[in-house]
């Protein structure tokens, strides 16, 4: 049976910066402006995939070039200056031209939107229990181009899938605490689905929150809502403290 007290107990001991690194979460750390902050949570989410030190690596090289004002650099930046930037960047299967077309959408949404947190907003739906279908029509949004490219850095708004970075995204966007800087407004951190990956899967699975197979978005709202039980305005606030521990501890502690 999973305890609220020690589930609080997790928060109070992991939910700090100094169990940050390394974490993609660390670069969101570096820029006092919103409109900076979310560019490169943006990049430093979609990013987030396979080994931890190459995804700080890519990170890392991407946020370099963009200097220390992202925001300004992309809307005074051209395609070609861009693509002059990233060429060679490799992470895993991400090319520079996946990095180039983000970032291109990543512009194009802060012009016409005014910033990232106006164009979730433009869908932005509070009547809902989960985010879900305000996060699709955000993905919607920044993937809507007349010549039909697409990135492997962007997933299809439709289908099952998780998307757990994604949601790790808003997390660090929407909450704000001694881990997650926040910085939007006007999203209702309640509705707040769980990024979730394999690891978060298994100590689900762990505490009893869920049987299902697949890590898919049914899955990850069944968590959810097993969160909620124990932090109903907050259920994601666990998610970070869980994710240091291994599932040996996990079994070890509930």
């Amino acid at each position: 049976m999973v305890e609220k007290q020690k589930l609080e107990k997790l928060y109070e001991k992991y939910n700090d910066r100094s169990h940050v690194s390394p974490d993609p979460l660390q670069f969101l750390y570096h820029y006092q402006e919103v409109g900076d902050r979310e560019v490169a949570g943006i990049i430093a989410s979609a990013l987030a995939y396979g080994r931890v030190a190459q995804i700080i690596k890519s990170v890392g090289f991407v946020l370099d070039k963009l200097g220390p004002h992202p925001r300004s650099f992309l809307l005074n930046s051209s395609c070609p200056d861009l693509n002059e930037l990233m060429k060679g960047f490799k992470h895993r299967f991400t090319t520079g031209q996946d990095i180039v077309f983000m970032l291109d959408c990543i512009r194009a949404a802060i012009e016409e939107y005014g910033s990232l947190n106006q164009c979730f907003l433009a869908g932005y739906n509070r009547s809902q229990r989960s985010i879900s279908e305000s996060l699709a029509s955000f993905i919607g949004r920044l993937t809507c181009r007349p010549d039909g490219f697409c990135s492997s850095l962007f997933p299809l708004a439709k289908g099952n899938s998780a998307l757990k970075r994604f949601n790790l995204y808003l997390r660090w966007m929407v909450r704000e605490d001694k881990v997650d800087p926040g910085g939007w407004k006007g999203i209702d951190k309640s509705q707040l689905i769980v990024p979730l990956d394999i690891h978060m899967h298994r100590i689900s699975q762990k505490l009893g929150f869920t049987c299902r197979k697949q890590a898919d978005m049914k899955t990850a709202i069944e968590i959810t809502d097993a969160f909620r039980q124990f932090s109903p305005r907050d259920p994601v606030k666990y998610d970070f403290a869980l994710t240091r521990l291994g599932i040996n501890k996990i079994g070890y502690i509930f």
